[in-house]
């Protein structure tokens, strides 16, 4: 399996190229193109009670779409819902933990599975649950806006709002919080967090939809109330 990513990092797109009989799967929703002979399969991912985790805690889709090519090999290329980067890793044994939304694709050998923070990420704005992808293989991750990757020494900690973090290293130490209060919190615009404790790596992403959405619904909600007055004069 070879990836290229394309056009980042505002709008990326991965070109997949398949060898022969290979496979890869990918969010529902994800794929963009793809060449001929390559067979979709639509499946419960690791069975039922891992799919019901999957969507039910995870925020992922229950189904996920499994592409294989034919003999002669196959190419597919996957963008995510939001515009931003896509990331490119190649596992070898070890493990990331990744929020949810973030996930795009990975090869047959790395399984994507649910995994209960503890009553300690109750209050993080992605909810209980983060996927654990863990094997060897290519995993595919997406952001919303750019990617940046932080590597902590053993000790070290830096922390990270909980809207802009994509995925970070299993075993590290991670401690979700609120930001200078609960005044701070309602009032500065800023939220939760995450203090994050290495060794490991760290994924952020420079943008976060929760803080679009903020911006966003008062401007829809202005935009329709505006509508609605003007209807209403009409009448």
């Amino acid at each position: 399996m070879k990836t290229e990513v394309l056009y980042r990092p505002s709008y990326s797109m991965a070109v997949v190229d398949l060898d022969g009989g290979e496979a890869i799967q990918v969010e529902a929703a994800s794929m963009v193109s793809m060449s001929a002979g390559v067979n979709l399969e639509t499946k419960m991912a690791g069975g039922l009670l891992t799919a019901l985790k999957r969507s039910l805690l995870g925020g992922e889709s229950f189904f996920i779409n499994e592409y294989r090519a034919p003999t002669d090999g196959g190419q597919i290329m996957l963008a995510p819902a939001l515009p931003g980067d896509i990331h490119v890793r190649q596992m070898s044994g070890d493990a990331l933990m990744v929020q949810s939304g973030s996930y795009l694709a990975s090869a047959e050998g790395v399984s994507v599975d649910t995994k209960w923070g503890g009553a300690k990420t109750f209050f993080a704005s992605e909810g209980l649950i983060m996927l654990k992808c863990a094997g060897a293989g290519t995993l595919i991750l997406s952001s919303y806006g750019a990617i940046h990757e932080m590597t902590l020494g053993a000790g070290e900690s830096y922390t990270v709002d909980t809207g802009h973090l994509v995925a970070f290293s299993e075993g590290m130490g991670f401690r979700v919080r609120t930001i200078g209060g609960i005044k701070s919190t309602l009032f500065s615009g800023e939220g939760l967090v995450v203090d994050l404790t290495g060794p490991g790596h760290v994924l952020m992403q420079t943008r976060s939809a929760d803080a679009f959405l903020t911006w966003l619904m008062p401007q829809v909600q202005r935009n329709l109330n505006t509508l609605n007055n003007t209807g209403s004069r009409g009448r």
